[in-house]
């Protein structure tokens, strides 16, 4: 079975990691994309930021069909306010600062809570608890696609880093 607390202390870590990873990216170079058809380094912070927002949002907010036509429309209810060209100081400020906001409230969800079904995007039933595994994962996703960029521009990823101090 898997816990909440694992879940939020391992999204802590990855946000944690996703906001560092903000801050080591060359600042003058947040418009990198490693194709033209993907998101740029920038784009992909702000959708890891305003994606965890929105999906931790709705969750919260006891949405329980996500597979509905307007889900995105409600996604926007959710949005960071800092604009398009925030700078990187901005973006991981904001990473670290909606985690510790989220984290507080969805510690403090009832038990009963997180065993509550609902509708994932896909129309999958999911349970709560399986819904913010879901949006932790998607979290780290992007964030393997922003190491990927850092790895492009000579730059050692946060967890890489950690990895071999300990050695």
């Amino acid at each position: 079975m898997v816990r909440l607390e694992a879940v939020l202390h391992s999204w802590r870590t990855v946000r944690a990691d996703a906001a560092q990873a903000v801050e080591d990216f060359p600042a003058d170079q947040l418009e990198f994309r490693a194709t033209e058809d993907l998101m740029t380094f920038r784009q992909l912070a702000m959708h890891i930021l305003n994606a965890g927002n929105g999906l931790i949002g709705l969750l919260l907010d006891e949405e329980n069909n996500f597979s509905t036509p307007e889900f995105r429309e409600k996604l926007k209810h959710y949005a960071s306010a800092l604009g398009a060209e925030s700078s990187a100081a901005e973006i991981a400020a904001e990473l670290r600062s909606s985690w510790d906001q989220w984290e507080t409230k969805l510690a403090a969800a009832p038990p009963e809570f997180w065993g509550g079904m609902m509708t994932r995007m896909d129309g999958q039933q999911v349970t709560r608890l399986e819904m913010l595994q879901y949006a932790k994962e998607h979290e780290i996703t992007h964030r393997s696609q922003m190491f990927v960029y850092l790895r492009l521009k000579g730059v050692v990823p946060p967890t890489t880093r950690r990895r071999m101090a300990k050695k």
